[in-house]
C-alpha cells in the first residue's frame, strides 16, 4: 500500500480519516455505522459523527 500512496500528497492515515468522515456523513451521522464498518471505539465514532453533524449544520442555509 505504501508504494501506491507514496506519490500522493497525503498518507494512509489521512485517507482513512477522510473515508470515516465521508461514511459518517453518508449514514446520516449515525455513530453506530462508522463504529461497525471501521471497528472504531464508541468515543471515536461519536466524535466523528458530531463533527459531521456540526459541519452539516454550519453549511445548511436554513440554519439561522
Amino acid at each position: 500500500m505504501d508504494k501506491l500512496v507514496r506519490p500522493l500528497p497525503v498518507g494512509l492515515d489521512r485517507l482513512r480519516q477522510d473515508r470515516i468522515l465521508e461514511e459518517a456523513l453518508a449514514s446520516g451521522a449515525d455513530p453506530l455505522h462508522p463504529a461497525h464498518v471501521f471497528s472504531l471505539a464508541a468515543h471515536t465514532s461519536l466524535r466523528c459523527t458530531i463533527a459531521v453533524a456540526t459541519s452539516a449544520a454550519e453549511h445548511d442555509p436554513r440554519t439561522p
